[in-house]
């Protein structure tokens, strides 16, 4: 990415670094509220991170549709398609990784669904962050790419109505209950049972197929702000020798907060009557993130492009941005490989032996007797995998690796 946009690199660096974090606490029992997701109503800092990675896709997008419209229809299809399939492989991946498992302390190979040791039929979830990123990414491409700048625009509006207006007549008494919202049982008609989420206690899937409908807008969104930045951006290396260059930055950089307040104001005001709520990704959370989104990114822009204020912080993050994909799957990647093996850790409540593995050893040992609350040693191991993936990143930099799907 051209170096006048390396507000947009720190921008997707810092999104990446904080999903690291919330994924990899030494202790899900021990959190800190801020690092937690809502429980469902209602927005946390955690709770920015996936929309603004989204968001953050859209912005990219901005920059490299003009040479797919240039390349034609053929070159367009291709690489979309190629993009996506490749995104959401990756993450069956690592949804189906390390393809075994310890039953009664020997290992078995995972199929495509297997027996638990409860007797229910469990399998390999279809669907997660990965997924919903390849899905967004594709459509949110074909639609800007055959309805430009006005036209994704207004299908964007649209699609968030629609949604809307979905949720209502799948279950007008109880439309936006994690029990009444009418997106469950389309989701479990087309993945079945075995293959969605089960982490709030019954089968839900907050990377679902009908949640993604508004999902794929915070791409749009992104896209849109993105190809705003990418025509006006260009006074900005210009703004210190030219007056009128600097009065138009300014000008620039006013619209994008005033963005931004707009959008923040529309969706509060939307979540008196559709609550602001992730897990189901209603269209009032598509607009309150994406002011937020849109009010950082404006702020890094303004310190980062205009006052030139750079340094180990805008080093730190921005190693994160050129491997983002990369760093997110190899987060995911290790710690599901190296569970596999087991260290001897004392004796369980049960008197059995218990185990601990490579990824969790320091937890176990060392952050886990932290004086104090325990929820001081969790966030600690968190900052150390985040250490170590930037130690990754930064090497990778350095020898100019760039990992690109």
């Amino acid at each position: 990415m051209n170096q006048r946009y390396y507000s947009l690199d720190v921008f997707r660096g810092a999104t990446v670094c904080l999903m690291i974090l919330v994924n990899n606490p030494g202790s899900w029992g021990h959190i800190y509220a801020p690092l937690e997701h809502a429980p469902w109503h209602g927005i946390t800092p955690t709770d920015l991170v996936f929309p603004f990675f989204l968001f953050a896709v859209g912005n990219a997008m901005a920059f490299v549709m003009p040479r797919l419209q240039q390349a034609g229809d053929g070159v367009f299809w291709r690489k979309v398609i190629k993009r996506s399939l490749l995104i959401y492989a990756i993450g069956l991946f690592l949804n189906w990784w390390p393809f075994v498992r310890f039953a009664d302390g020997e290992l078995e190979a995972n199929g495509w669904t297997w027996i638990n040791g409860e007797g229910k039929l469990v399998g390999v979830r279809i669907l997660g962050v990965l997924q919903r990123i390849a899905i967004c990414y594709f459509f949110a491409s074909v639609i800007v790419y055959y309805l430009k700048v006005r036209g994704a625009f207004l299908l964007g509006a649209i699609l968030l109505l629609v949604y809307w207006a979905l949720c209502l007549a799948g279950n007008p008494s109880d439309p936006y209950s994690l029990a009444g919202w009418f997106g469950t049982k389309i989701d479990l008609a087309i993945l079945g049972n075995p293959h969605i989420y089960k982490g709030e206690g019954i089968p839900f899937d907050p990377e679902g197929f009908v949640s993604t409908l508004p999902a794929i807008v915070q791409v749009i969104f992104g896209y849109l702000v993105g190809d705003y930045i990418s025509k006006r951006g260009k006074h900005i290396q210009q703004m210190e020798d030219n007056a009128v260059k600097g009065f138009e930055v300014y000008q620039t950089l006013t619209v994008l907060f005033i963005g931004a307040m707009g959008l923040l104001l529309a969706g509060y005001v939307w979540s008196l009557s559709f609550p602001v709520n992730k897990k189901i990704w209603t269209s009032s959370y598509v607009l309150v993130t994406t002011g937020m989104a849109i009010a950082v990114l404006a702020t890094l822009v303004y310190f980062i492009e205009v006052r030139k204020v750079r340094g180990w912080w805008t080093k730190f993050f921005d190693v994160f941005g050129k491997n983002a994909l990369f760093v997110f799957a190899l987060s995911a990647f290790l710690p599901r490989g190296l569970r596999l093996i087991r260290i001897p850790n004392g004796v369980d409540a049960k008197g059995a032996t218990a185990y601990t593995n490579p990824w969790n050893f320091l937890y176990d040992k060392v952050y886990k007797f932290v004086p104090g609350d325990p929820k001081i040693g969790s966030l600690l191991f968190a900052l150390t995998v985040i250490t170590f993936m930037w130690a990754v990143c930064y090497w990778m930099d350095k020898k100019k690796i760039y990992i690109k799907v």
